[in-house]
């Protein structure tokens, strides 16, 4: 499946004050809302309330989060009842709808599949529960470290890591044959993918339209040269951009270089997910960096007989590309953490329930269940999941060494500024792009640009 966190793109609201934006969210509430409330209208309409029900709001998935839900009020002995509420597809539409409620206090979302981005925009907010060291401690057991990093703020874990997810380099064996290319004897820089594809006739496949995919291919770029995009995330509207730096303009002139080449493709500025996927098994698909869902989308289009047997067997996989092949590469990082509601009047039975979904055991259920990799490492090591992901050691590594987005409660703020100002590829300027950015941003946060 593909990963939620990248599903939608940045939509904003357009009012401007100098609170977090989940503090800036309007009051009407959309029918979906009501209609996601009626479950448990009914549930206390029926009378059955002698056993506390906690309120699971979740992003869509294909089930497997509720049959999580049903396991682990089973395993309560009757403690708690989990009742489960699906949020829209649209990640930007998922936090409005959260935040809406949360701005009023409102105390019946006791559990929140939370996009990794919003964590810390809900947290400073008051929004979130914080657990405590020892909770701590016990959710980030066995994690893997670019998770622990998306679920902190202010110094505590504010969210436990439940599922995770990276990109990967994908590319087609024969091409790569071809070019003189072997990615799967070392890393590749992106140069060199450009070059390869260039001598091939083929291209290179990346999320480029103007939303939350194309901020997680910068970020990606900014981090693997060594930099990042914000150097104080947590200080707020003050925030300083660290993008006018060496590794800010060398991504630059890799988003530059790409959209300029004969590598590029044509729809570039317009590419999300799954068109660079369509483009990738498409008769000029040469390479492509995507989340791994699209292994076995591929698989699956076999099995319709949408997709020949000789594509998906051309598929191979390697660790995302590096800037500079001197340093690693910092592949992107997604995923869905799960926080416990501030208002929630069962906070002691929500932690508990917490304890139960994003253990190891439900991680690697989920993992084989939902095809969303998890954020514990031990779900790697199970003999299904291995099966269902060929690729899980470097999926694992990946997700291990990966980059956050900014960390900010500005964050919906500082990515469409990014995406706005590198875009399109091929105006990127190397030696301007990335300090107009900057500037943007702070324009942006101290209300003198309005986006």
């Amino acid at each position: 499946m593909r990963d939620q966190s990248e599903a939608g793109g940045g939509g904003r609201d357009g009012t401007r004050t100098g609170a977090p934006r989940a503090l800036r969210v309007g009051v009407g509430r959309s029918v979906a809302l009501v209609l996601s409330l009626l479950p448990a209208l009914l549930l206390a309409c029926r009378g059955e309330s002698s056993v506390p029900t906690l309120n699971w709001y979740i992003n869509p998935d294909n089930g497997g989060q509720a049959k999580l839900a049903a396991k682990c009020a089973a395993a309560s002995n009757g403690r708690y009842h989990i009742l489960v509420s699906g949020l829209p597809k649209d990640a930007t539409q998922q936090r409005e709808q959260l935040v809406r409620r949360l701005a009023a206090k409102d105390s019946s979302i006791d559990l929140m599949s939370l996009d990794l981005p919003f964590v810390p925009e809900f947290a400073e907010a008051g929004f979130l529960r914080s657990f405590t060291a020892a909770e701590a401690e016990e959710f980030t057991a066995g994690v893997l470290k670019g998770p622990i990093q998306s679920a902190m703020w202010g110094g505590k874990l504010v969210a436990a890591p439940f599922g995770a997810n990276t990109q990967l380099l994908w590319y087609r064996e024969s091409v790569a044959r071809k070019a003189s290319l072997d990615p799967a004897a070392g890393p590749v820089t992106w140069d060199q993918l450009i070059k390869a594809a260039e001598r091939t006739g083929t291209t290179v496949e990346v999320q480029g339209n103007r939303y939350e995919g194309y901020m997680v291919w910068v970020n990606a770029l900014v981090a693997s040269a060594g930099g990042k995009i914000l150097d104080d995330p947590e200080a707020g509207k003050d925030v300083k951009p660290a993008l006018d730096s060496a590794a800010g303009r060398r991504a630059a002139a890799i988003i530059r270089d790409l959209g300029r080449s004969r590598a590029a493709d044509p729809a570039l500025t317009t590419s999300d997910e799954e068109s660079t996927r369509a483009a990738f098994q498409g008769s000029r698909g040469g390479f492509m960096v995507n989340w791994p869902y699209v292994y076995g989308a591929a698989q699956e289009a076999v099995a319709a007989h949408a997709l020949d047997r000789a594509v998906l067997d051309d598929i191979r996989w390697a660790r995302y590309p590096r800037v500079d092949p001197r340093g690693a590469s910092r592949p992107p990082l997604g995923g869905i953490d799960l926080a416990i509601g501030a208002f929630s009047k069962h906070g002691e039975l929500a932690v508990d329930a917490v304890r139960c979904i994003t253990s190891a055991q439900s991680q690697t259920e989920y993992m084989i269940d939902a095809k969303n990799p998890a954020a514990r490492a031990a779900a790697y090591d199970n003999a299904e999941v291995r099966r269902i992901f060929p690729m899980a050691d470097l999926v694992r590594d990946s997700i291990n060494d990966s980059e956050p987005r900014p960390q900010t409660p500005y964050y919906t703020d500082v990515s469409a500024s990014v995406v706005r100002t590198f875009h399109p590829q091929a105006a990127v300027q190397p030696d301007r792009t990335p300090a107009q950015a900057a500037r943007l941003i702070v324009d942006v946060l101290h209300d003198r640009v309005l986006l």
